[in-house]
């Protein structure tokens, strides 16, 4: 039974990642039509630095996602402390209602979103998208962070004020240091969970300004080229530093919290 089951483990890990291998292969052979044996290369990279749309759609998908981080962070930080350390009416149907977003399919969210904002005046574009990304990393931030406040010991506060800190002080100087991994670690995730978002995204983008995903796509529809290996390949590596460092920070975060 343990052979048949690693053997089984195996094989889901091979399903999931021997494409994705197969993809960097790819991207790094000279053939356009993928013949093999495969000959080293770096033609694909070298072709995407001209490509126009892919690389637009690229500095699009970065802009927004830094932005989507800088705004969802700091807003969803202070929510998860507000629910965390405030009593306050509404508290617990609060807390419920940051799980739906996570939970409905996002063809919905998207299709809800591009009603609403044609309905108000906001219409499409980048800063249609803006607010879409915003509005979905939100309650992943607030878990996130909400998650690591769990692990600190509130009376740290309680004691620093009375041996004469402020609130103020006795926060800044004690339960930041020891939230900040939780804080990072929530805008690493909403950082990349901007920039892997399709669906919110191709409803709200016009044409000629899309995100990478939404131009990956598109791209496929017209005729596969390489390029789009090539940008893949670059933007896994990205997504996989980040998640390493997002996984090391929410460790960090739990063994701090824990002393």
């Amino acid at each position: 039974m343990i052979a048949l089951g690693r053997t089984y483990l195996l094989a889901i890990i091979a399903f999931l990642y021997l494409p994705i291998a197969v993809m960097i292969a790819m991207a790094f052979n000279d053939s356009a039509l993928y013949t093999l044996p495969i000959q080293p290369s770096l033609r694909w990279f070298a072709a995407l630095a001209s490509d126009a749309p892919l690389l637009s759609a690229t500095r699009n998908s970065l802009l927004i996602a830094a932005a989507t981080s800088a705004i969802a962070t700091p807003l969803g930080a202070m929510a998860a402390l507000a629910l965390e350390r405030k009593q306050f009416r509404g508290r617990s149907l609060l807390r419920l209602l940051l799980l739906p977003p996570i939970a409905i399919p996002w063809l919905i969210i998207g299709t809800a979103m591009l009603v609403f904002f044609f309905w108000t005046g906001i219409g499409r574009g980048l800063h249609a998208l803006l607010i879409g990304h915003v509005a979905l990393a939100i309650p992943y931030v607030v878990l996130i962070v909400g998650a690591g406040l769990q692990t600190l010991r509130a009376d740290l506060e309680e004691a620093a004020m009375s041996l004469g800190s402020t609130p103020i002080h006795a926060f800044f100087s004690i339960t930041l240091p020891l939230w900040l991994p939780s804080v990072v670690a929530a805008a690493l995730f909403a950082f990349a969970v901007s920039l892997d978002q399709f669906v919110i995204s191709y409803f709200l983008s016009t044409p000629g300004v899309s995100t990478l995903p939404v131009e990956i796509y598109a791209s496929i529809r017209k005729g596969f080229t390489p390029e789009i290996n090539a940008i893949s390949t670059i933007f896994l590596a990205v997504s996989s530093a980040l998640i390493l460092i997002f996984a090391q920070l929410s460790q960090l975060g739990g063994k701090r919290g824990s002393r």
